[in-house]
């Protein structure tokens, strides 16, 4: 996926909201915003939205010096996230289809994104989004590829819903490796975070390498290009994974909510639907 115009401006709220988490000090906050808005002239709509995406979050940690300003709203997702998992494990044991069930699930989690201004009420989208009907749903033929896969690569999104990705994990019944991005970035799940989530218990943890909020394989390390290349099934979580692997031609399947009228739009869905999408 291509930078559309409508990004730029995202990009100059995400530095102005994310520069007032990491810092009270305007004259700091002005200078993120004065050179944010000098870099996006030079940013090529070429570019994936998560590429420039990680410009901004860069320069907003050369400039604070913080580097993981949502490291406490990160945990505390984390925290609520899990106080939901006894009931959401009934949920999926007594369901007609456990596993479409989970994966509506781990949708209803990558509500949790402070990539965007949108307010959420966890419980309350998990409950519409068991029965919201998908705008694309390819899971027969997820169903088929699946039996077929010896192996999985499931890529990761934020810190919270990724207490829900184990869920999902636990029905493939299959080895999944569970790629995370290699620093802080917004509220995007690191090694850390998917500890603290659980899924070291459920799968292999790695490093994609991404500094971006997003999966950028021109960033990627070698070990998470060989295991994305081989891997016979890839599951990609959310919207900035989307930006960076729509245009691949591997066995991916997104899922996600379209949360931004730009992802809604290259999509061709409404803003708000959930998307089960094969690449």
């Amino acid at each position: 996926m291509k930078t559309y115009l409508d990004c730029y401006p995202c990009f100059m709220e995400q530095a102005l909201r994310t520069s007032r988490v990491a810092t009270n000090d305007k004259k700091k906050i002005k200078k993120i915003l004065d050179e944010t808005g000098a870099m996006i002239k030079n940013m090529p709509m070429e570019n994936t939205p998560a590429e420039s995406g990680m410009l901004v979050y860069n320069k907003i940690k050369e400039i604070t010096g913080v580097t993981d300003p949502y490291f406490n709203i990160k945990q505390q997702h984390i925290k609520e996230a899990k106080t939901l998992l006894p009931e959401m494990e009934a949920i999926i044991e007594n369901a007609e289809d456990p596993l479409l069930t989970a994966i509506r699930i781990a949708i209803a989690g990558n509500v949790i994104d402070l990539g965007i201004n949108k307010p959420f009420n966890l419980l309350e989208d998990i409950k519409k989004i068991l029965t919201q009907e998908f705008a694309l749903f390819d899971y027969e033929s997820f169903k088929k590829d699946l039996t077929a896969a010896k192996n999985i690569l499931y890529i990761g999104d934020n810190a919270g819903e990724s207490v829900f990705d184990t869920l999902l994990i636990r029905q493939l019944k299959k080895p999944v490796i569970y790629a995370v991005r290699s620093q802080p970035v917004i509220n995007d799940v690191t090694i850390k975070e998917a500890i603290d989530s659980g899924l070291d218990k459920v799968s292999e943890i790695i490093d994609s390498g991404c500094k971006a909020p997003g999966v950028v394989l021109s960033h990627a390390t070698n070990k998470f290009l060989q295991v994305f290349n081989n891997a016979d099934l890839i599951i990609s979580k959310g919207q900035g994974n989307y930006e960076g692997l729509s245009d691949e031609n591997n066995t991916i399947y997104f899922l996600l909510k379209a949360k931004c009228s730009v992802i809604a739009s290259d999509l061709n869905v409404k803003e708000g639907d959930i998307i089960f999408k094969k690449a």
